[in-house]
């Protein structure tokens, strides 16, 4: 209804837009500016064929506007087809960490240690006033809530996409007049929050790609106030840990692990190994290999149906012919 009224802003994920054009609700003939917000996540999503899309049915005269916290080369592929003659601007240049962050690591092996560990942390470290942990999935974030949640009752939150937008907005605002001193998160739903005076941002989780490492640590260090990162790293997250360390151009000094931490042998779901069966396959013959479905009887087990007279049993049984005798005339 708004939109056949008429609207001069529509704010809308790739999607949502594409269906409100294609049901002839939207036309985007005179859209005069296009802005595009978290480009880099978006194309983490997987809303690329969408965005072309979107582009294409757009007038080719137009201003466009690209924000992202990453630039990959993904994104500069995409501008230099799409733009014409973009400026481009850097708040920093991609790869380089605050320089008033400092940085830290601990190889830890699953993620029941990382708990503890996390745990051990929180409560020997007063300075940690105001924690941002990032998972990377809602899952494990939901986990690590319920595993931590009775060790500091009401002192901490969860936010991720499957939680009410009241739920996520009051977690939000608790944790931002220190309410709450930790709180727990995915990135999709942490790139929209500006949160000041963060004292630490722990990477739960090794990010798969570097430059999400670099967004999430860029959350502490702000307003020329001291930042803490730390990053908690399996050893199946080791390959992530050197891309990110190659982005950054400089190696994550590690701690080593404090004897205090109880090291857990219990594994969830995620950690299991994949059992990989052989997959046995049967070798379906050929048409022409394939013989009739009945089969020609052997002479032995033949049989012919052919009447044999009298006179023939007779002499097949006694060896010469026997007669009834004359008929009487």
């Amino acid at each position: 209804a708004l939109l056949k009224a008429g609207a001069d802003i529509v704010v809308a994920t790739p999607g949502r837009l594409l269906d409100l054009v294609l049901n002839g609700a939207l036309n985007l003939k005179n859209v005069k500016r296009l802005v595009i917000d978290e480009f880099d996540e978006m194309l983490n999503l997987g809303f690329r064929p969408q965005l072309i899309r979107v582009i294409d049915l757009l007038p080719k005269k137009r201003q466009n506007l690209l924000f992202s916290a990453t630039v990959t080369e993904d994104i500069e592929e995409l501008v230099a087809t799409f733009f014409n003659f973009p400026t481009k601007i850097e708040a920093a240049r991609t790869g380089t960490p605050v320089d008033k962050i400092i940085q830290s690591g601990y190889s830890v092996p699953n993620f029941h240690t990382k708990a503890n560990l996390l745990e051990y942390l929180l409560k020997k470290d007063d300075s940690m006033s105001k924690v941002l942990v990032f998972t990377d999935t809602k899952r494990l974030a939901d986990q690590l809530f319920k595993q931590i949640e009775k060790h500091f009752p009401e002192n901490m939150g969860v936010i991720h996409s499957n939680k009410s937008q009241h739920q996520r907005f009051e977690a939000v605002n608790k944790f931002h007049n220190g309410e709450f001193r930790i709180l727990i998160a995915t990135d999709v739903i942490a790139r929209g929050i500006d949160i000041a005076e963060v004292s630490h941002v722990i990477n739960f989780d090794t990010p798969e790609v570097p430059e999400d490492y670099i967004h999430r640590i860029g959350r502490t260090g702000r307003a020329d106030k001291d930042g803490n990162a730390i990053i908690f790293i399996s050893k199946k997250e080791k390959p992530f840990q050197t891309k990110i360390e190659k982005l950054m151009k400089m190696k994550i000094p590690m701690l080593p692990l404090p004897e205090e931490v109880v090291v857990s042998k219990e594994l969830i779901q995620e950690e299991l190994p994949v059992i990989k069966q052989k997959e046995i396959i049967i070798k379906q013959p050929k048409k022409e290999d394939v013989g009739p479905a009945f089969h020609q009887k052997s002479a032995k087990n033949s049989k012919v149906n052919k009447k044999i007279r009298h006179v023939e049993k007779m002499k097949m049984k006694y060896g010469k012919p026997k007669t009834r005798g004359q008929k009487r005339k």
